[in-house]
C-alpha cells in the first residue's frame, strides 16, 4: 500500500559500503501483487532462495486475490449455495489476526467487505464506476459479515452463499512477513523487506523511516526508527477515484471512511502492523491496546494523535523528506 523512496536515499546502513558482494547479487526487485517489492540483504541472495520467495508470493496471491479468476477466493465467490473450502495451513495465522480484528472493531474492519469494493468499483476489471444507489443499497441490506456467514474451523471455512474476501486490510503486511521468514530460514542475517513501503527489517537496528505527509509528498510528518521491528501505513488519498470513494471501508456502513486522513503502524510483525493501521481508520486507538503496536493517525484537521513510547517520533511542523538519513514511506495505489 505505501512505496519506498529510491535507493539512494536510503539510510547509510541499508547499502553500506565494505560489503563485497555486487549490489545486484544482493537485491531484488520486481513487481507482485500489483506493488514494487524491494528485497535488499546483506548477504547474497542465492538463486534458490529467490525462487522460494517468489514461490511463496504466487502460491499467496492464488489463494487470496480477489483479481485473479483462478484464485481460492475468485471460486469462493462463484459458489451459489456456498461450500467448504480449505486454505492453506500456513495462512491460519492470518485468518486468526483477522477474527481478533473483526472484534476490536465491531465489524467495522470485516473480510467480507470484498463485494461492497466491487459495486463500488474496486473490482477485478478495475471499472472504478459505481454501481447505482438502489444497487449498492440492495447490497448493504443484505451485506455479509465473517462471524454470521463464515464458519471456520481452522484452515477450514464453510460458507452459507457467495461471499466476496478481501484480505487487503493485513494481507500484504503477512506476506511480507512470509517473505521475510524464508528470508531468516535461509540462513540470512541482516535484510530489509520493502512491499511498496510495508515494510520489516530484520537484524538491522535504527532504520529511520519518514511518514509522508498525504498533503504534500515532500514532506514528512515524523520518523519511525525500526529496530527489528515492521512498519506499515495507510492512506485516504490513494486508490481514491471518485469523490468520497476509496478503498478503506466501513464495513457497518459500507461507506469510505472520513474521519481520519492517514496511519502509521509500527509492530513486531508487518501483519499487526498492516491490520492495526487499517484499524485505525475505523475505531479509537483505545480498542486496539491488545495489539501492541505504536502507531500515529493524521485527522482531517491536521491534529496528529500517536501512543507514547519509543518507535514513533512526531514533528511539531512537517519536514522536508529529503534527509538523507532517511528513508520515505508513503501510501499508494
Amino acid at each position: 500500500m505505501q512505496t519506498n523512496t529510491p535507493a539512494a536515499d536510503r539510510p547509510a546502513h541499508a547499502g553500506a559500503a565494505g560489503r563485497s558482494a555486487p549490489a545486484a547479487r544482493r537485491v531484488m526487485s520486481f513487481d507482485a501483487i500489483g506493488t514494487r517489492w524491494v528485497v535488499d540483504a546483506e548477504d547474497v541472495l542465492a538463486q534458490d532462495v529467490r525462487e522460494r520467495v517468489r514461490a511463496v508470493i504466487d502460491d499467496f496471491d492464488r489463494t487470496w486475490s480477489r483479481f485473479r479468476p483462478d484464485s481460492l477466493v475468485t471460486h469462493i465467490a462463484r459458489s451459489e449455495h456456498g461450500g467448504t473450502f480449505e486454505v492453506p495451513s500456513g495462512d491460519v495465522p492470518l485468518l486468526d489476526l483477522y477474527d481478533r480484528l473483526v472484534e476490536a472493531t465491531d465489524g467495522a474492519l470485516d473480510p467480507l467487505v470484498g463485494g461492497r469494493l466491487e459495486l463500488l468499483g474496486y473490482d477485478a476489471r478495475y471499472t472504478l464506476r459505481p454501481a447505482s444507489d438502489h444497487e449498492l443499497g440492495r447490497q448493504h441490506a443484505v451485506r455479509p459479515s465473517w462471524f454470521d456467514d463464515v464458519d471456520r474451523a481452522g484452515a477450514t471455512l464453510r460458507t452459507r452463499r457467495p461471499v466476496v474476501i478481501d484480505v487487503g486490510a493485513a494481507g500484504k503486511g503477512y506476506l511480507v512477513d512470509r517473505v521475510a521468514d524464508v528470508l531468516a530460514d535461509a540462513g540470512l542475517r541482516r535484510f530489509t523487506v520493502d512491499a511498496g513501503g510495508d515494510l520489516v527489517q530484520h537484524g538491522r537496528s535504527g532504520l529511520r523511516v519518514g511518514l509522508e505527509d498525504p498533503a504534500d509528498p515532500r514532506r514528512v510528518l515524523g520518523v519511525a526508527t525500526l529496530d527489528r521491528r515492521a512498519l506499515c501505513a495507510s492512506a485516504t488519498n490513494r486508490r481514491a477515484w471518485g469523490e468520497a470513494l476509496h478503498h478503506l471501508l466501513d464495513a457497518r456502513t459500507g461507506l469510505a471512511v472520513r474521519d481520519v486522513v492517514a496511519t502509521w503502524a509500527v509492530a513486531d510483525s508487518a501483519a499487526v502492523a498492516d491490520g492495526v493501521a487499517t484499524a485505525l481508520f475505523l475505531v479509537g486507538p483505545d480498542r486496539l491496546t491488545a495489539f501492541d503496536a505504536q502507531f500515529a493517525r493524521l485527522l482531517p484537521d491536521r491534529r496528529v494523535q500517536h501512543s507514547p513510547g519509543a518507535g514513533i517520533e512526531l514533528f511539531t511542523s512537517a519536514a522536508p523528506a529529503g534527509d538523507p538519513n532517511t528513508r520515505t514511506t508513503k501510501e499508494t495505489v
